[in-house]
């Protein structure tokens, strides 16, 4: 009966392991905190990402409606002195953005052209060897004289008395996730612009 009961022993031990690997399993205790742990940094990307895509989207409009701000300042000619008149332009932007936009690195282009269908146009050239881009030494036009080949003819400034001004802004927004910059080639940040073409007011030349 000893004999019996010893070669029984490593089939108790057996059965009393199988015992806890199965109570183990059924255990669920734990469970919801491994498995949040496997979801939450998901969960956290995806939350972050939407709140930054909500700032994104509120900062282009904010910059849509500085511009509109600007060009009503712009279109009146209050200021006469051209570098005042910018400079407040600049400003109203800046204010506008409500700090949202960088203003050491945004960039802001005031344009003068002579119609609203020249504007983003480039100054005409002769393209001698045919490959559709403008080459040092080719004959160009000088459409707005400032002695160099332009692939844009808007002339800086805030222009005069019913001039086409075009008013536009790019923002680098430098991105805190991986999600948009993923979509964007790797990039590190998403660019905003914005961009809007008016005539000034006739006001008089005194």
């Amino acid at each position: 009966m000893r004999n019996l009961g010893k070669h029984n022993r490593p089939g108790r031990k057996l059965g009393a392991f199988r015992g806890l690997l199965h109570r183990l399993g059924a255990d669920r205790r734990g469970a919801t905190a491994v498995e949040f742990a496997f979801a939450a940094p998901i969960v956290i990307l995806l939350l972050v990402g939407s709140i930054e895509l909500g700032m994104v989207l509120f900062t282009s409009t904010l910059m849509e409606g500085a511009l509109r701000d600007a060009s009503r300042y712009g279109v009146t000619g209050q200021e006469p002195n051209e570098a005042a008149r910018l400079q407040r332009i600049s400003d109203i932007i800046s204010e506008n953005t409500l700090g949202l936009v960088d203003m050491s690195t945004v960039q802001i282009d005031v344009l003068v052209y002579p119609n609203f269908g020249d504007i983003g146009k480039s100054e005409d050239f002769v393209d001698g060897n045919s490959n559709g881009a403008y080459d040092t030494g080719e004959t160009y036009t000088d459409s707005n004289g400032n002695g160099i080949w332009d692939a844009d003819i808007g002339v800086p400034g805030a222009g005069g008395s019913g001039d086409i001004v075009l008013y536009r802004v790019r923002y680098d927004w430098p991105l805190l996730t991986t999600i948009f910059g993923s979509a964007i080639g790797g990039r590190d940040n998403l660019p905003l612009t914005a961009s809007l073409a008016v005539r000034n007011e006739p006001w008089e030349q005194n």
